[in-house]
């Protein structure tokens, strides 16, 4: 495993609105190498700038941005902050993945910001929530139907979390959908909606094999909501996927 473990900002999004330059550094402290924002367009250049001094790399990043902003603007400044590696993380009608209709129409989307990506030399992918993998399309997750519409440059971010909450078993998923995905979403929790997550090792989801399952993608970090300190959290959970790395 030659990636380092990065970590979702928006798991420290209050602090970092807050106070970016002091939470970028306690991560770095903690021992993460890399991290992966949610929103590049803020002051690309001044984030890229305190990266650097820190020593950290962009993983990869969320583009939400992509659905309501010019695309050259998100693409200019994810240039800045110096990743090839573009998510959409939703923003899509979850209606649109309870039909083969709607699953054709997201391909679309997708595979067009994909054309687009690729004159900055970057590559766009999809991250899931629950309702890409609770529609069953004969028999199969909607997210796995979504996969074989998608052009071949197109991969995909597996949230690992939510995949559970949808129903999956998710070392399943991630063998089936294994030449898609690039990156994964590691969280832990007791995988109930509405119930907040935990440092990961710390609730019930099979997180070794589910690792095992995908062993070339981005671990990446995120606690959506957490009933403990975050930062805590945030250390627990890199101290036990550095273990396993060990292991």
């Amino acid at each position: 495993m030659t990636k380092p473990i990065s970590v979702q900002l928006y798991t420290v999004r209050d602090a970092l609105a807050a106070d970016r330059d002091t939470v970028l550094s306690r991560i770095a402290e903690i021992g993460y190498l890399a991290v992966e924002p949610f929103d590049p367009t803020t002051d690309p250049k001044g984030f890229r700038e305190v990266m650097d001094d820190l020593g950290l790399t962009v993983s990869s990043t969320h583009a939400y941005a992509l659905l309501s902003k010019e695309p050259a603007e998100v693409f200019d400044a994810i240039a800045t902050v110096g990743t090839d590696l573009v998510i959409i993380p939703g923003g899509i009608e979850h209606e649109e993945f309870t039909t083969r209709d709607g699953l054709s129409r997201t391909a679309d989307l997708l595979n067009g910001f994909a054309e687009q990506a690729a004159r900055y030399g970057m590559r766009i992918g999809y991250h899931n929530h629950w309702w890409e993998i609770e529609p069953e399309i004969d028999g199969r997750h909607a997210i796995e139907v979504l996969a074989d519409l998608l052009a071949p440059e197109v991969f995909l971010e597996i949230d690992t979390y939510w995949a559970a909450v949808g129903g999956a078993d998710v070392p399943a998923l991630l063998g089936r959908l294994s030449e898609r995905i690039l990156a994964l979403h590691v969280k832990d929790g007791p995988v109930v909606k509405g119930e907040p997550h935990t440092a990961v090792g710390r609730g019930v989801m099979p997180v070794p094999e589910i690792l095992a399952a995908a062993p070339d993608a981005w671990r990446i970090v995120e606690l959506d909501e957490c009933a403990t300190d975050i930062f805590a959290a945030l250390a627990d959970s890199h101290a036990y996927l550095t273990s396993l790395e060990g292991s």
